[in-house]
């Protein structure tokens, strides 16, 4: 795939989304760039699952036009939203207790020296993987089950390093995490960002969202609901254009 320069790394365009009768998503715009959190917010029926299944290949819009690096793509599957790049941390973690850290990460990807698995490599690499998104998990080698939900969460988010993605889109990261479990979640995030990744943060937690995101993307009734700069927005702004007491509003 070509990139174009300067381009956004994902914009979609007018993307609209029927099931049926029934309209999830209506003529929705989005833009998220290298090195940028954008959080996705809205109340329930909003339509931000909808754009997260979108974007990971789960659906295929009704109307609109989907753009990676400036390019218009089809992402036809899960499987090809992974060979672009895109990842996806859904809250339901499809993760298995049974299985240390690494297993766990490398699960249905592991690594093969002469056809013999490369456990010294992947341990290796998990421990990297975990490095770079400030993970605090002392042994890889720990089954899961032992972990807090806080590390469960960081062995998901760096699976998604395996595929070396672009894009990585988290579905309510945080949501049932203690004080301590939800900051170490945030400082994952931040790990993303700093990588040079695009993320897509959907929450309910405006806290959390202004706490990590530098743009937040308002939807209401599966339409766009208004832009805000992160760092600036109020709660009062955002919570007005989540139930429609003001209208769409980009900086």
């Amino acid at each position: 795939m070509m990139t174009t320069p300067q381009a956004p790394l994902l914009t979609l365009e007018s993307v609209t989304k029927r099931f049926g009768a029934i309209e999830a998503l209506v003529d929705v715009d989005l833009t998220v760039n290298r090195h940028e959190v954008v959080a996705l917010v809205g109340d329930n029926a909003a339509g931000k699952s909808t754009i997260a299944r979108m974007i990971a290949g789960v659906y295929r819009p009704t109307e609109g036009t989907i753009r990676l690096d400036g390019q218009a793509i089809t992402i036809a599957s899960t499987q090809m939203a992974f060979h672009m790049g895109i990842a996806t941390v859904f809250q339901e973690l499809a993760l298995c207790e049974n299985l240390d850290v690494t297993s766990n990460i490398f699960l249905g990807r592991e690594l093969k020296r002469r056809r013999i698995l490369d456990e010294d490599e992947m341990t290796r690499q998990a421990r990297d993987f975990l490095d770079r998104l400030g993970g605090r998990i002392p042994d890889v080698h720990s089954a899961l089950y032992t972990l807090s939900a806080g590390q469960r969460q960081c062995v998901a988010i760096a699976r998604t390093l395996v595929a070396e993605p672009r894009l990585v889109i988290l579905d309510e990261p945080t949501a049932s995490l203690s004080v301590t479990q939800t900051a170490e979640v945030l400082t994952h995030i931040e790990g993303l960002r700093e990588l040079g990744l695009g993320v897509i943060l959907i929450s309910h937690n405006l806290t959390d969202v202004r706490a990590v995101a530098d743009r937040i993307e308002v939807l209401r009734h599966g339409r766009n609901n208004g832009s805000f700069d992160g760092r600036d927005a109020s709660y009062e702004e955002v919570i007005a254009a989540m139930t429609g007491a003001t209208r769409l509003h980009r900086p």
